[in-house]
């Protein structure tokens, strides 16, 4: 944990982006490491906990992340906790949490609240258009001999 916070301040002093930063562990050992990037590289998607993710990814060679452990400064956000949850990394540890982030400004507990929520009572205005056009293309998957699972 003290390597993620580390991270992070590392970030701020910089000046590359936000106070996060993240660190994925197999076996006690570090994989990888990641850092808020969203600024630095313009990609709202870059944040430590996806980072890291995306590191460890190509230094294992494998998108499935089962057995490691992750270390992030602070409670990921939604995008962050699905991204771990994907990436199937088998346990969380988290130093600030989504309150204290919302402290310090970020949006964390906002997006938080939005998931709960019924698609139509979102802020974020959706449409479902052409379901069973894309049912027919999970159906294809479904039956695909040659689909790799995840």
């Amino acid at each position: 944990m003290a390597e993620a916070i580390s991270l992070a301040g590392k970030n701020v002093t910089a000046g590359n982006g936000g106070p996060f930063g993240a660190v994925i562990v197999r076996d006690g050992q570090i994989v990888a490491t990641g850092y808020n990037r969203v600024t630095e590289i313009n990609d709202p998607t870059a944040h430590a906990e996806v980072v890291a993710i995306r590191n460890a990814c190509n230094a294992l060679g494998t998108f499935d992340l089962s057995g490691c452990e992750i270390y992030s400064s602070c409670e990921p956000c939604p995008m962050c906790l699905g991204a771990i949850l994907w990436a199937r990394i088998g346990k969380l540890y988290f130093a600030a949490d989504r309150h204290d982030a919302k402290a310090a400004g970020f949006d964390d507990e906002l997006f938080y609240s939005e998931i709960a929520l019924p698609a139509g009572k979102r802020l974020l205005k959706s449409e479902q258009l052409m379901q069973h056009e894309a049912i027919e293309v999970f159906n294809q998957w479904q039956n695909s001999l040659d689909k790799i699972e995840y």
